[in-house]
């Protein structure tokens, strides 16, 4: 919990820097929200995790740093991930579904291509705040996966005044499930509108 506040807190940090550039250039805060369709990378799991498709919801900030050129833009995101893992034991057939729920806080530079069009890349700090495994409709609360999570975020975003369209692709620089091998990868299609 101590965490969760740790980064709400450098999110609200974040609005006073914003405060500070609009002097020199416009900026602006908003909200987002969209699907994720999310796996691991196999690992150490005997067949390739299957994909578990969820959502994501947050705010964000984009920071003017050359007007209609060049932006900072650092999010704070609830997103839910995981995967599902089917496997065989003593002839039957399981499906295992992790469930896992994350604070994400991805910082992004974002380059614009023209009016519309923006290319973003850029780290993603993430908090794991809930871990549940479903077994056969048998769900348990467990510690098998990290805590923390590094990533690196890269996508395309298309902007219409105060409205924008989104997609990214997350990749984990550290394993989730622990002593797995396995990593996030995250596909992200979202809708925001800026404030």
């Amino acid at each position: 919990m101590k965490k969760v506040i740790l980064l709400v807190l450098v999110f609200i940090g974040t609005q006073n820097v914003i405060g500070q550039e609009k002097t020199k250039s416009e900026g602006s805060f908003g909200i987002k929200g969209g699907l994720n369709y999310s796996t691991v990378t196999q690992g150490d799991f005997d067949e390739g995790p299957d994909p578990r498709t969820s959502f994501h919801i947050g705010f964000f900030s984009e920071i003017p740093l050359i007007d209609k050129v060049f932006s900072i833009q650092p999010e704070f995101i609830y997103s839910r991930q995981g995967f599902e893992n089917n496997f065989t034991l003593l002839g039957n057939n399981y499906k295992t579904t992790y469930k896992i729920d994350y604070i994400n806080v991805p910082v992004l530079a974002k380059i614009y291509l023209g009016k519309t069009f923006a290319i973003e890349a850029g780290p993603q700090f993430g908090l794991k705040i809930n871990e549940n495994v479903e077994t056969n409709n048998s769900t348990t609360e467990t510690n098998d996966v990290n805590a923390f999570d590094t990533a690196l975020a890269a996508g395309i975003s298309l902007n219409f005044d105060s409205v924008f369209i989104s997609g990214r692709y997350t990749y984990s620089l550290n394993e989730v499930v622990k002593n797995s091998n396995a990593k996030n990868s995250v596909f992200q299609v979202g809708l925001g509108f800026k404030f």
